[in-house]
């Protein structure tokens, strides 16, 4: 009887394996061939799933994706206002060895999708979908009476997906000065200017003067 494969989980486990080599040699290092040693695949048996490299990291990204957009769902799950921002958040930081093995994914695809309208496409919708649920989950803080300044919403959002992107990059860059605990503080430190009203009497300080804030 001819044995039944599991192509979903195949794909996944190339995906693992594909971290893997990227986090030791880098994503010039990822040749489809190593990728194949390093699952335990015969070379060709790669084709079938993915014909070339980038095919694998195009999917290697709405795996990423997936794999934290699930997280933040049982991360937020029972809360509301700015614990649940909080909690989605720290699903994107690179905090851990899974995390960090995602921004070492993500990095080479934003590369990719600088040139390839398809590849930034499907970045810019999935980003879309994470800056949609920050910016409900401001407007419950703001319902709960959890954020004091006047800094619009969409540009809370807007600094915040700065900061939890720029993440992914400086913790695998400079770890030294971007370890789990200081982004966890940085992003703490992030969440208390929002609710706090200094920082939103500087801001409107800055836009009174002429060429401020752009």
């Amino acid at each position: 009887m001819p044995k039944v494969v599991d192509h979903d989980q195949r794909r996944v486990e190339l995906v693992n394996a594909t971290w893997r080599i990227i986090a030791r040699q880098g994503i010039e290092g990822a040749t489809m061939r190593e990728i194949a040693a390093e699952a335990g695949f015969a070379n060709g048996a790669l084709k079938p799933y993915f014909p070339t490299k980038d095919d694998l990291l195009t999917f290697a990204f709405g795996h990423v994706f997936s794999q934290t957009s699930r997280r933040m769902r049982d991360a937020t799950a029972g809360k509301a206002g700015l614990a649940a921002l909080r909690a989605y958040c720290l699903e994107i930081l690179p905090l851990d060895d899974i995390r960090l093995s995602e921004a070492r994914i993500v990095i080479p695809f934003w590369q990719k999708a600088l040139t390839d309208p398809q590849k930034a496409a499907e970045h810019e919708n999935s980003m879309l979908q994470w800056r949609a649920t920050m910016r409900e989950q401001l407007g419950e803080a703001r319902e709960l009476g959890e954020l004091r300044g006047s800094v619009p919403d969409d540009e809370v959002t807007g600094l915040l997906m700065n900061f939890v992107l720029g993440a992914q990059i400086t913790a695998v860059l400079s770890p030294a000065e971007n370890s789990p605990d200081q982004l966890v503080a940085q992003l703490d430190g992030y969440l208390g200017l929002f609710t706090a009203d200094l920082f939103s009497t500087s801001v409107e300080k800055r836009r009174d003067k002429p060429g401020a804030l752009g």
